[in-house]
């Protein structure tokens, strides 16, 4: 589990967001940093035995960094106010489809997919869930997955069909997304509890044919 002080510093670091408060209470990141490496090697070794693509995954190829690029923003704060982390078979820098924990107090959630996948990637997949439906659709609809995410996230979803596909296709409305992406909502208490290492071992699993199903379609 992740304790109340990485929490606690993250909702005083939005309200502190620059340099001068950060560095004052740099020990504070670092004890936050070193927690949430030791969960996720714990979450990598406990879905492990359910995954073996992922073991020997190192945790430091897994986390995001907290400063923000601010070059093309007008958001200038130098942090983020969330801390993340990217599970998958490649690390946070391969675009395969994989598991993502994002902790931030009053916005903490579980997600799983491929968020934007290259339009190459995109193409691929796109024809797997037109060629293979049925599967795909028996996977999305399990009573567990339903339980857990509900349907795919719409975000970013075409109004017309992509080039290619007829509106009567039955998978159009899947057909249409750019991304392939569920969300479960957490609670913050939730990633204090101490079961909450089996909790994300378990959504991870739930999820895992859908994740392998994406990667089977760009591998």
């Amino acid at each position: 589990m992740l304790s109340s002080d990485t929490l606690k510093f993250l909702a005083e670091l939005k309200k502190h967001n620059n340099k001068n408060w950060f560095e004052a209470n740099r020990k504070r990141y670092e004890n936050a940093q070193t927690e949430i490496k030791s969960f996720v090697d714990e979450w990598i070794k406990n879905y492990g035995k359910k995954d073996e693509s992922i073991i020997g995954l190192e945790s430091k190829k897994c986390i995001f960094r907290i400063n923000r690029d601010v070059r093309f923003s007008a958001n200038k704060d130098p942090y983020k106010n969330n801390l993340g982390a990217y599970l998958n078979k490649g690390g946070k820098g391969s675009n395969t489809a994989g598991f993502y924990l994002h902790i931030e107090p009053g916005n903490c959630f579980f997600g799983a997919g491929n968020y934007m996948p290259m339009p190459d990637e995109l193409a691929k997949i796109r024809q797997e869930i037109d060629y293979n439906f049925s599967d795909f659709k028996k996977i999305i609809s399990s009573k567990k997955f339903q339980d857990s995410f509900g349907d795919l996230s719409t975000e970013n979803k075409l109004k017309r069909p992509p080039k290619g596909y007829e509106e009567t296709n039955e998978a159009i409305e899947y057909l249409k997304l750019k991304g392939f992406t569920v969300f479960k909502k957490l609670k913050d208490e939730d990633l204090t509890s101490k079961d909450f290492k089996k909790t994300i071992t378990e959504l991870s699993v739930t999820v895992k044919p859908f994740i392998d199903f994406l990667n089977n379609a760009v591998e």
